[in-house]
């Protein structure tokens, strides 16, 4: 059975006017509804003011005369202003919610042609939410105004989902912001991949605080400044990107970098300084390695983040600063939070969208294509091209893709490698040669370096729990020192206490060398197997 057509739309009160014969000359939107000749109407529900009523009566009469079967219910809806959208809206949304819709057996055609632009605003919000099942009709006058010619009319689906050209559009566009966040590199890694298809949604679409963590050179701050493009290419920030390096900040020179200051607030306030939160507003600001942060700094950064407003240092007047955080650091903020080293309120808050950036050497199937970026842009900025010789490459990616590359400093390394490459291939060719010595630097770079021990050649850092290291006093270092070396050349813990009370325990009822010697253990958070492990 095919459905009803039914019609909702508001009386024009200039458009559809006309109550004397003059009025079938000119084209009346609602009437010309009923004049179509591939176009049935089975009812129209016509919303209209009540001082409106004898023209919607007379619209109503004229529409019988052109199509008998039409149905015309006339809906009274009155507001103080119709200009105003909040009235509007509501007595749309009221009378939407109580009409009794039957999507199964009739299709419902929303007319925007008549009724004052807000009127015409608020249907598209009402079947754009859907509110109103169906799509939007648009009728349009005849280009000659002739008797009886009714114009056309045009239907408008707002369901996306079944444009299929604005669906590829939509889809483009998604693809090219991607490629922009990964700098046009076809990344393969299919954690980091999914990771940077929900930093461009959160990128585009919030403007709360975003945490990146990850080791040094990750790429923390290229993909900041990359989420800032983003926005800005979409028009939703007007400010600028700030960056600073919190590890730099110390003392009073912190808060006054991030926070500004009036003349005279400290020694070598000479001037006022707006600082790097003001110079931020509508913009955004990354804050790399926020772990390094004082804790009153901290404080102030919550509420310039909660409130965007604060206090410069030395002034009793507040400013305000309107911009987004992102933050960066390779510590682990949750660590710090138990420790008492970080504000737990200000993680609480920057933590709301929390990424980590894996390093290179958990990305190795992402290495080939970084390489290949890295060597088109040293092409390009120095106009010379540049290339691996097949064999070449193959022993260079079989290098950096196996263990032994441990990528410590991550892109910052591959860049390096790249560069050292790129400048001393001859002819643009990078040889095995050159790949062989290339390998044998990354290899120095790599290997630990000696740490420095205690003279006994005992690190008691890494042995002991830190608090309980930076408790001890010299005397009691080198007596511990001592006990664990005894120890470490000991085949028992009995044989080690032997040694160590070879002359108290001749002076003793009860010998019990092993029992003494792991209490004495035991007062320092130790194990006779920790010692031994740690051999």
């Amino acid at each position: 059975m095919q459905k009803k057509k039914v019609v909702i739309g508001f009386l024009g009160s200039q458009l559809d006017a006309g109550m004397g014969p003059g009025r079938w000359t000119k084209w009346r939107p609602t009437v010309s509804l009923g004049q179509y000749e591939d176009l049935a109407i089975d009812r129209i529900e016509l919303l209209h003011a009540s001082k409106h009523l004898a023209l919607a009566e007379q619209v109503v009469k004229d529409l019988a005369n052109v199509s008998p079967d039409t149905q015309v219910n006339l809906i009274p809806m009155d507001m103080e202003n119709p200009w105003d959208f909040g009235q509007m809206y509501a007595a749309l949304y009221d009378w939407a919610r109580s009409y009794r819709f039957d999507p199964a057996s009739e299709d419902y055609w929303t007319h925007i042609t008549t009724g004052t632009h807000v009127a015409q605003i608020c249907m598209f919000l009402m079947v754009e939410s859907r509110f109103i099942p169906g799509v939007l009709l648009q009728t349009s006058p005849p280009r000659r105004q002739r008797h009886g010619d009714p114009g056309s009319y045009t239907l408008i689906d707002l369901d996306l989902s079944r444009y299929d050209v604005l669906a590829q559009r939509f889809n483009r566009a998604h693809d090219e912001a991607l490629d922009f966040l990964k700098s046009g590199v076809a990344t393969r890694n299919q954690r980091f991949n999914a990771l940077i298809e929900e930093i461009e949604r959160v990128a585009i679409r919030s403007q709360a605080p975003i945490l990146l963590t990850g080791p040094t050179g990750a790429g923390k701050s290229h993909l900041a400044r990359r989420m800032f493009e983003l926005k800005r290419s979409r028009h939703q920030v007007r400010g600028e990107f700030v960056e600073v390096n919190c590890a730099t900040l110390r003392g009073d020179s912190a808060a006054s970098t991030l926070f500004g200051h009036k003349k005279g607030a400290f020694t070598g306030a000479a001037a006022d300084r707006a600082g790097l939160l003001r110079t931020a507003h509508e913009g955004v600001l990354f804050l790399d390695e926020i772990g390094e942060l004082g804790l009153d700094e901290q404080a102030m950064l919550l509420k310039a983040v909660e409130e965007k407003r604060f206090f410069p240092m030395g002034s009793d007047r507040e400013v305000t600063s309107d911009f987004q955080l992102i933050a960066g650091t390779n510590r682990d903020l949750r660590r710090d939070v138990a420790q008492g080293r970080f504000r737990e309120d200000l993680f609480a808050r920057i933590n709301l969208w929390a990424y980590t950036l894996p390093g290179l050497a958990q990305r190795s199937e992402d290495i080939e294509p970084n390489i290949e970026h890295l060597l088109a842009r040293f092409s390009a900025e120095s106009g010379r091209a540049v290339r691996f010789n097949a064999e070449a490459k193959a022993k260079y990616l079989q290098f950096a893709r196996s263990p032994e590359a441990l990528w410590r400093g991550n892109f910052r390394d591959l860049l390096s490698s790249m560069t050292r490459l790129s400048t001393l291939a001859d002819g643009g060719r990078i040889s095995t040669a050159l790949v062989d010595a290339e390998i044998q630097r990354l290899r120095w770079l790599w290997q630990p370096a000696e740490a420095p021990e205690a003279a006994s050649g005992i690190d008691l850092d890494a042995l002991l729990a830190p608090e309980v290291a930076a408790a001890l006093d010299l005397f009691d270092r080198v007596q511990l020192e001592a006990v664990v070396q005894v120890c470490r050349s000991s085949a028992t813990l009995s044989e080690a206490g032997r040694k160590l009370f070879d002359r108290s325990r001749t002076q003793r009822t009860v010998v019990n060398d092993a029992d003494r010697l792991r209490k004495y253990l035991l007062k320092l958070g130790l194990t006779w197997a920790a010692v031994r492990e740690a051999s």
